[in-house]
């Protein structure tokens, strides 16, 4: 009767503990290049109605919001499904409410607009998790998330 031990955990790697700054900026940059590439087909869909040519500058704003909505329902369908992004899973780190359970859309349209405003303000909302004491950011305090680190089974 052998039984497998499981390993603990490398300290601060436990579901309770928050990634560091660096961990979510490496996940970050796996997710900006999926977005780019997101975008580039939802633009490429957008060719057909505008004959083939550029955006017209009197289009621009509409352009602008279609790739802000095209964005939310991209990081909006993770975080709701499973709470990882590419990024996000490459990294170990989940998405989930303060107290561990999914996120729903109304909380993932607030994460969303707050992150922006986060990275609006110079960064400064992403940077306050090098000072908050729970390594949580201003959209992380604004829509009641956080990241966690995701054990996965091997």
């Amino acid at each position: 009767m052998s039984s497998k031990v499981k390993k603990p955990l490398k300290p601060g790697r436990d579901l309770l503990s928050a990634p560091g700054f660096f961990r979510r900026l490496a996940a970050q940059l796996y997710d900006i290049f999926l977005l780019v590439a997101v975008l580039f087909v939802a633009t490429a869909l957008l060719l057909p109605f505008t004959t083939g040519e550029a955006v017209s500058d009197q289009q621009l704003i509409i352009y602008r919001i279609y790739l802000v909505i095209i964005s939310f329902f991209f990081y909006g369908w993770f975080w709701t499904h499973g709470g990882q992004t590419l990024g996000l899973r490459a990294w170990k780190i989940k998405v989930l409410t303060l107290d561990q359970k999914p996120l729903g859309w109304t909380q993932t349209l607030l994460r969303f607009t707050t992150a922006i405003a986060s990275w609006g303000f110079f960064g400064l909302g992403f940077l306050w998790i090098l000072v908050d004491k729970n390594r949580r950011g201003w959209h992380d305090h604004l829509s009641k998330t956080a990241l966690f680190f995701d054990p996965q089974k091997k």
